[in-house]
């Protein structure tokens, strides 16, 4: 059996949990089988068990009292422990993770087709879990790159930034002017800088002028043009549309000059003359763009963000539970973990509510939840609408069931404040960011929040990068890893293989992540992922 890497928390009933393994609040990681067992048993309480490989009708599961598998069950999916009645709870982690939609026999296949989505009522019971997080007297260093302000740096890029869609193709020709693979001559001189990226997106105009669309899309170029990942930024226009430079400079409290130059397609004169000027001013910020060197720098200095895409049944066993083990060494050394997805954390919520560090917090997440409840609803939606097809082939059957195991990302330590979209973080710790699912989304509003590295967890095999924040890449099974390597920076799979626990699994990620904060090219960065990427949250009507 493999404890449950979710902290307990009691079901809808109110009774308390009967739990094996960590007790609530601790930082403890459980321990896989060593013996590799054709199934993975979550949590005693649980009445499915999780297929570490294809089980065939007739198996007979020695492990589980001699239960005999009744049909095909792919790997990573589910099967009933128990007779299951229609209408009773199914649970993994010894949580809801939906109810029979019909009568399920011991040994049976447990997916859509049996189990389906409910609403149910969850225990907050805010601050249960929470207690001190213990400190290490001496925080871990990798690395960085210290700017005149104090920020810290784990890249140093210059960035194009484009106020409007109308200018991307403008945006896009200055940065292809530095690139390594097509122009080597241009950055020769500069190998302190890892590079010019161009960061482009559809939006900018056709939406209201004083609407929080405009808002959030100003909230988010501000974050990035401020990143400390880049050593200055251009800012770059057409002239005529809604989203205005100097409205943006106003909302950010950002101020021109040497780190961050604007100017427009149409004042500027056209495309070519834009390009070349946009040419020149790089030309004349390279020098000292390439001036900076790494040195050592505490690990309080390290923000990550916390993504999970292309998710499978076994996400919420392996990688997961293994970067939410090196979340807590991450926050023990000082440094800042952002969880986010809203609609993904949909049913697990309360779980991160008893780890809420006051009552203002998990309130703060719960007005969240009921924010995506609402804003589904009127788009014709429900929060039931996760999770996708790539989700469920591999094993996952709900948006509880995926919640759950996307909770297991953020550790256990406390959960010290919430954040709207591209927010700037500014609390130490683990922090919670609201955002969409999609990966890309999510993520562009975390580094916009400030984080300096991400990592990624993956089931099915995402190729993704975030430019100008590396991405790290970890695979749940060794199955995706043996296929996409080259994609993948780490394999977890070993934890669902038995020969590595869930601790020594987030030892090798907290050390990757010092690695990769300290310049080590992530599988990303080398396929040069990262610019196409980069995806504001559009919220409202395109006017």
């Amino acid at each position: 059996m493999i404890a449950s890497p979710l902290v307990p928390s009691a079901p809808a009933t109110g009774a308390p949990p009967m739990v094996a393994g960590p007790t609530a609040g601790s930082t403890a990681s459980p321990t896989a089988s060593p013996t590799a067992s054709p199934t993975v048993r979550i949590h005693a309480a649980d009445n499915v068990v999780i297929a570490r490989r294809q089980l065939l009708g007739g198996k007979v599961l020695a492990e589980e009292g001699g239960l005999v598998v009744l049909g095909l069950v792919p790997p990573g999916h589910k099967l009933a422990t128990h007779a299951i009645a229609a209408g009773e709870a199914v649970r993994r982690y010894n949580q809801i993770i939906g109810h029979a939609t019909q009568p399920i026999a011991p040994g049976q296949h447990v997916h859509s087709h049996n189990l389906a989505f409910g609403n149910f009522e969850r225990a907050h019971e805010v601050g249960a879990s929470a207690q001190a997080t213990a400190f290490v007297a001496e925080p871990a260093t990798f690395m960085g790159i210290v700017r005149p302000d104090g920020r810290v740096a784990t890249r140093n890029f210059i960035g194009v930034l484009t106020s409007v869609n109308c200018s991307a193709t403008a945006a896009r020709a200055i940065a292809d002017q530095f690139r390594r693979d097509i122009r080597p001559e241009m950055l020769a001189d500069y190998p302190h800088v890892d590079g010019v990226i161009a960061l482009t997106h559809g939006m900018g105009c056709a939406t209201d002028s004083d609407g929080e669309e405009l808002q959030v899309l100003r909230r988010t170029l501000g974050g990035y043009a401020r990143h400390p990942n880049f050593a200055a930024v251009l800012v770059v226009g057409l002239g005529c549309e809604t989203n205005q430079i100097q409205g943006l400079i106003a909302q950010e409290g950002l101020q021109e000059g040497a780190r961050l130059i604007a100017f427009n397609i149409q004042d500027t004169g056209g495309t070519a003359r834009t390009v070349a000027r946009g040419v020149a001013e790089i030309q004349r910020l390279l020098p000292e763009a390439n001036r900076v060197q790494r040195q050592p720098v505490s690990a309080r200095h390290l923000t990550v963000g916390l993504q999970c895409g292309g998710s499978d049944g076994y996400s919420g066993i392996s990688a997961n539970p293994a970067l939410g083990a090196a979340v807590d060494r991450l926050v023990r050394h000082g440094g800042t973990a952002i969880l986010s997805e809203t609609p993904e954390i949909y049913g697990g919520e309360h779980l991160l509510t008893r780890r809420a560090a006051s009552p203002e917090v998990a309130a703060k997440l719960i007005a969240r939840i009921r924010w995506w409840e609402a804003y589904t609803a009127r788009n014709g939606m429900t929060m039931d609408n996760n999770p996708s097809a790539g989700n469920k082939a591999g094993g996952l059957t709900t948006i509880l069931e995926k919640s759950l195991g996307a909770i297991a990302k953020s550790g256990t330590t406390n959960l010290v404040d919430v954040y709207e979209f591209a927010q700037r973080i500014t609390a130490q710790g683990f922090v919670y960011m609201d955002s969409p699912g999609y990966d890309p989304v999510s993520a562009t509003g975390q580094v916009a929040s400030g984080a300096n590295l991400i990592c990624f967890t993956t089931g099915r095999g995402s190729a993704y990068g975030c430019a100008p924040s590396p991405s790290l890449k970890l695979a749940t099974n060794t199955a995706l890893w043996q296929r996409q390597e080259e994609d993948m920076d780490i394999n977890c799979g070993g934890i669902v293989d038995g020969s590595e626990t869930v601790d020594q699994a987030g030892e090798r990620i907290f050390e990757l992540m010092l690695t990769t904060a300290s310049g080590r090219a992530t599988k990303s960065e080398t396929h040069g992922y990262g610019q196409n990427e980069f995806v504001p949250w559009q919220l409202g009507a395109v006017m």
